[in-house]
C-alpha cells in the first residue's frame, strides 16, 4: 500500500488548494518547451510567447529530446512537466525537413493530453520590427480583446479547434466586470484560408467620439505571423464529458412578491395590514391638561372681578 501523504503545513495546504478542481477555471498557466532540434524563427516565436504572457507562463530553454506528443509514449515527459509546474496548457517547438518551424499546441486534463493542434509559424514579423509610440505599448498582464474574423471559424473543424486552443491560451484570468480605461491590447485572428490564420496582436488606442463610448483604433504592435494547420487530434467524447462535468446548482427558492421589469428591474411588493386607527388608544397628555386647566381658571378668576363692578355701575 502506498502512503498518501497531506499536507502540513499552512502553505502546503495553500497550494493544494490552488490545484484542486475548481467550478470556475482561473487563468491557465502555459508551458513553454523546445524539442530536439529548432530554429531561430522558431525561439524568437516561443520567446514573444512567453513575453506575452510572463506572468503565468514557464519556459525551459533545454532540449527535450522525449517529448513526442504525436506519437504513442512521447507523451509521458510533456505529462511530467505538467504536472511538476501545474501548467494545464503547453507550446512545444521543434524543426525539421519535413515540418520546418512546427509549433505544437496542446491542453491537459487531469495532467493528462487532452487534445492537440500542430501549425506550422509563416511570415513572422517580430515587436521589434514595428514602429509606434512606445507610449501605446500593452501592459503585462492586463485584459485583452481576441477578435476571430472569417466564417471558416464556425464552419471547419480545424479552424474551430484551433480558436478554441487560442482561446484558453491568450485569455488570461476570468473576469466579471471589465474596466474599458484598462483594455490596452487585442488579438486579431483572420481565417485567410481554411487551413491558414493571420495571427497578429495590437494595442489600443482611445480616441473622442463625442458620446460616452471613445472611439478605439487599432496599431499594430507585433508579434505578427502566419499559422498553417498541419495536424490536430480533438479530444474523444468520453474524455470530453469528464472535463466538462459541473455540479448540479441548486434551484433558486422563489421569492414571493418580487416581479422583474426591464427597464424597472426588481420590482417588490409591500403589503400593510389595516391600521385600525378607530381602536387605537390616544396617550395620555397631563401637560396639556393642566394647561387647560390653568387656562379656564383665570378665565373665572376675570369673570369673578369684573362682577362686582358691573352691579356697582348698574346700582
Amino acid at each position: 500500500m502506498l502512503e498518501i501523504k497531506t499536507a502540513k503545513t499552512r502553505k502546503g495546504k495553500r497550494e493544494l488548494e490552488k490545484r484542486a478542481p475548481k467550478l470556475v477555471e482561473s487563468g491557465k498557466k502555459t508551458l513553454i518547451l523546445h524539442g530536439t532540434k529548432t530554429s531561430g524563427v522558431l525561439n524568437a516565436v516561443l520567446a514573444q510567447i512567453y513575453h506575452l504572457k510572463k506572468n503565468d507562463a514557464v519556459k525551459y530553454s533545454r532540449k527535450n529530446e522525449n517529448v513526442k506528443p504525436f506519437e504513442a509514449g512521447g507523451e509521458t515527459s510533456l505529462e511530467f512537466f505538467s504536472l511538476k509546474t501545474d501548467c494545464s496548457i503547453f507550446v512545444y517547438g521543434s524543426h525539421s525537413k519535413k515540418r520546418p518551424d512546427n509549433l505544437v499546441i496542446g491542453r491537459t486534463y487531469d495532467h493528462h493530453i487532452y487534445d492537440l493542434v500542430e501549425v506550422g509559424v509563416e511570415n513572422f514579423k517580430p515587436m521589434e520590427s514595428f514602429s509606434y509610440d512606445k507610449k501605446l505599448a500593452p501592459k503585462e498582464g492586463s485584459k485583452p480583446f481576441i477578435v476571430f474574423i472569417g466564417e471558416g471559424f464556425e464552419a471547419v473543424d480545424e479552424l474551430k479547434h484551433l480558436k478554441e486552443v487560442l482561446l484558453d491560451l491568450f485569455r488570461g484570468e476570468v473576469v466579471e466586470n471589465l474596466n474599458l480605461a484598462g483594455v490596452d491590447r487585442a488579438y486579431v485572428c483572420a481565417a485567410l484560408s481554411p487551413n491558414r490564420v493571420l495571427f497578429t496582436h495590437c494595442a489600443l488606442r482611445l480616441k473622442k467620439s463625442g458620446t460616452v463610448v471613445p472611439r478605439m483604433e487599432l496599431v499594430e504592435v507585433g508579434p505578427s505571423m502566419d499559422f498553417v494547420i498541419r495536424r490536430h487530434r480533438p479530444p474523444n467524447e468520453s474524455l470530453r464529458k469528464e472535463a466538462m462535468k459541473t455540479t448540479r446548482e441548486k434551484p433558486k427558492k422563489k421569492e414571493k412578491n418580487v416581479k422583474r421589469d426591464e427597464l424597472k428591474g426588481k420590482i417588490g411588493s409591500i403589503y400593510i395590514p389595516d391600521q385600525k386607527v378607530g381602536e387605537t388608544a390616544l396617550p395620555y397628555k397631563a401637560k396639556g391638561v393642566k394647561r387647560e386647566r390653568r387656562e379656564a381658571k383665570r378665565k373665572n378668576d376675570k369673570d369673578g372681578e369684573n362682577a362686582p363692578k358691573r352691579q356697582k355701575e348698574d346700582s
